[in-house]
């Protein structure tokens, strides 16, 4: 019997380490509707983004931002000073202006130097990169989706569905047929509300 026991108190401790932890301690993410759908001639503007140095990451960024990938939509996306957005990734000014040496020095009064990004896909996802690079991704993140409330608090919930539905898109572009999203005409999305 003593035997028993003390082979039982010998696993004890291992069968408290192998226990699981309680539900509350795992917190789900609910990733918003997902789906997917072809627009003709997509797959060609994949390509234009790619042939300017986008890599999944970007075309991800830029298929939630806009249904084809472009700025055909209201001027600095109906925003004006560091709020205004410009190219196909919607980028803020506040951001661009802190964190590219092009802009360095400009001011807030200065947002209409961003249109520049509408016509020029290449300085476009330059500048992406290099606003990425200044930031770190997640800072980044937060700043593109918050703007200066997203820079000075990275961690809401609101960012981290943003960052969910494009690490979602990204995957979809990368791993579905092989990599044939990088140049084919689907479209992911993710329903995401806008700000």
């Amino acid at each position: 019997m003593r035997f028993i026991l003390a082979a039982l108190a010998c696993f004890l401790p291992l069968l408290v380490v192998a226990s699981p932890l309680p539900e509350a301690a795992v917190v789900p993410r609910a990733l918003g509707r997902t789906g997917s759908y072809t627009i003709s001639g997509l797959g060609a503007r994949k390509k234009q983004l790619i042939a300017c140095g986008a890599n999944s990451l970007d075309l991800a960024i830029a298929m939630l931002e806009t249904d084809t990938m472009n700025t055909r939509y209201t001027y600095g996306d109906g925003k004006t000073y560091d709020a205004a957005n410009f190219g196909v990734f919607k980028q803020n000014w506040g951001m661009l202006r802190q964190s590219v040496s092009r802009y360095r020095g400009k001011s807030a009064n200065d947002w209409n130097t961003g249109a520049e990004l509408n016509s020029n896909l290449c300085l476009d996802i330059q500048l992406r990169h290099e606003s990425q690079n200044h930031f770190g991704e997640g800072t980044w993140f937060a700043g593109h989706r918050n703007g200066a409330s997203g820079l000075s608090n990275p961690n809401t919930q609101d960012i981290q569905n943003y960052k969910d539905a494009i690490y979602w898109i990204r995957n979809q572009i990368q791993y579905n047929n092989n990599g044939a999203g990088m140049t084919n005409d689907v479209r992911w999305w993710v329903d995401v509300p806008a700000i």
